[in-house]
C-alpha cells in the first residue's frame, strides 16, 4: 500500500514539474508576442520585412527539433531539458537588440531553434508521464503553456502601455524565467536510455501514418502563429488602436487558448478527439470571419478570442498521438513537430507578404480558410483516439531509465 502511495506521489510531482516547465516555456512566447510592434519599429521594418524575419523563428525550430531526440538520448531528460530551456529563456533578449532586418533574422533563427528543441524535450516528458498516469493530460500541459504565455503577455501589455524599452523588458523577463526554469527542472523525471538502446537518427522523420495528422496540426499552428504574431499589428494598423489595446488583443487570444486547453482533457475524454477538433474548427472559422469583417476593435478582439478557443487542443492531441505511436517519444514528436511547425515557417512570411501586396484583412482570409480545414479533416484524428491512454490503466512509477 505504501509503495502504491509513493508511486502516485511521484507521478503527481512529475506531472506538476512538467506542467511548470510548460508554463515557463509559454511565458517567453507571450512576452515576445506583445512587443512585436516595438521590435518592428526599432528595426524600421515594413509588414513584409517583419513577416520575413518572423519566418526565421519557425525555420530555426524546424532545423533544430530533429536534434532534440539525440540530445535527450545522450544526456538524459532532466539535464537536457534544463540546458535547452535555459537556452530558450536566454534567447528572449536577442530580438530587441536587432537594429535591422539582417540581425533580426539571425536573432529569430536562434530564438526559434532553442524554442523548438526545448519544446520537443518537454513534450516527450509529458507523453511519458501521461503514459504512466493512464489518462490524458497533454491538453492540460499545453494549457499551462498558454497560462504562462498569458502571464508573459499580460506583463508585456503593461510594458507596452507604459511605453517601456523592450530591451530592458526582455532582459528582466529572461533573467526571471531562466531562474524559474532551472528551479522547476530539478523535479522533472530523469529518464535515461538503457545502454543497449540505439541512438535515434539525426533527422527524425514521422511515419507515413502521421502525415495527415501533421497536416491537421499544420492548419492549427498556422492560425495560432498568425494570431500571436499579427493580432497586435492588425489592431494597430487596420483599426488604429492604441499600443496598449493592441497588446491586450494578443492577451485575450492567449487567455482563451489557456482556458480551452486546461479544460481540454475533460472535453476530449467526453466527446473524443474528432468531435472536439471538428467543433473547434467551426468556432475558429467563425472567429476568423469576425476578424475579416471587423470594423471596430472589440469585434476583432472577439474574433481572435474565438480563434484561440477553437484551435487550442489541436496541437496537444497531435503531439499525444505521435508520442504514443512508438517506443521513442522524442523521435516521434520531433518528426511530427517538424511537419507541424513548418506551418509556423510559412505563416509569418505569407501573412506579411499578402499584407504587403494587399492588406492584413486579406491575410486573415487565408487563416479563416485553414481554420475551416480543421473541421473538414478532423476525422484523421481517429487513429489518435486509439493511441490515447485509457482511464482504467493502472499507474506505474516514473523510472530513472526507460524500460
Amino acid at each position: 500500500m505504501t509503495e502504491v502511495v509513493d508511486e502516485q506521489r511521484a507521478l503527481r510531482d512529475a506531472r506538476y514539474a512538467v506542467a511548470a516547465v510548460f508554463a515557463v516555456h509559454g511565458a517567453v512566447t507571450g512576452t515576445f508576442a506583445t512587443r512585436v510592434p516595438w521590435v518592428q519599429d526599432h528595426a524600421s521594418l515594413s509588414a513584409g520585412q517583419l513577416g520575413f524575419a518572423l519566418a526565421f523563428t519557425a525555420f530555426g525550430a524546424s532545423c533544430a527539433m530533429p536534434l532534440a531526440g539525440g540530445i535527450t538520448h545522450r544526456f538524459g531528460s532532466r539535464t537536457s531539458l534544463r540546458a535547452l530551456l535555459a537556452m530558450w529563456t536566454a534567447s528572449l533578449v536577442l530580438p530587441a537588440l536587432a537594429p535591422n532586418l539582417l540581425t533580426l533574422c539571425l536573432a529569430m533563427f536562434v530564438y526559434g531553434a532553442s524554442a523548438g528543441m526545448a519544446d520537443v524535450a518537454m513534450n516527450a516528458l509529458g507523453v511519458e508521464v501521461e503514459h504512466r498516469l493512464g489518462k490524458s493530460i497533454m491538453s492540460g500541459l499545453h494549457g499551462m503553456w498558454s497560462a504562462g504565455a498569458l502571464v508573459g503577455s499580460a506583463a508585456g501589455t503593461l510594458a507596452a502601455h507604459l511605453g517601456s524599452d523592450a530591451r530592458v523588458h526582455f532582459a528582466l523577463a529572461a533573467a526571471v524565467l531562466t531562474v524559474l526554469g532551472a528551479v522547476v527542472c530539478r523535479w522533472v523525471p530523469d529518464l535515461r536510455a538503457a545502454e543497449e538502446d540505439e541512438a535515434p537518427p539525426r533527422v527524425a522523420l514521422p511515419p507515413r501514418s502521421a502525415l495527415l495528422l501533421g497536416a491537421v496540426g499544420f492548419c492549427a499552428v498556422f492560425a495560432e502563429g498568425a494570431s500571436l504574431d499579427w493580432s497586435a499589428v492588425y489592431l494597430r494598423d487596420r483599426l488604429e488602436s492604441s499600443a496598449g489595446l493592441a497588446a491586450a488583443c494578443t492577451t485575450g487570444f492567449m487567455l482563451t487558448m489557456a482556458v480551452a486547453r486546461i479544460a481540454g482533457d475533460a472535453v476530449v475524454n467526453r466527446f473524443g478527439s474528432v468531435g472536439t477538433v471538428r467543433a473547434g474548427g467551426v468556432l475558429a472559422a467563425f472567429g476568423g470571419l469576425l476578424i475579416v469583417l471587423a470594423g471596430h476593435p472589440a469585434v476583432a478582439m472577439t474574433g481572435f478570442a474565438l480563434m484561440g478557443l477553437g484551435i487550442a487542443v489541436v496541437v496537444p492531441l497531435c503531439f499525444a498521438a505521435a508520442g504514443h505511436s512508438g517506443p521513442n517519444p522524442s523521435q516521434a514528436i520531433a518528426g511530427v513537430a517538424t511537419i507541424t511547425y513548418t506551418s509556423g515557417l510559412i505563416a509569418p512570411s505569407l501573412i506579411g507578404g499578402v499584407a504587403q501586396a494587399t492588406d492584413l484583412t486579406v491575410s486573415f482570409v487565408v487563416v479563416t480558410v485553414l481554420a475551416c480545414g480543421l473541421a473538414a479533416f478532423a476525422g484523421v484524428l481517429r487513429s489518435g483516439e486509439r493511441n490515447r491512454p485509457k482511464l482504467s490503466r493502472p499507474a506505474a512509477a516514473v523510472p530513472d531509465r526507460h524500460s
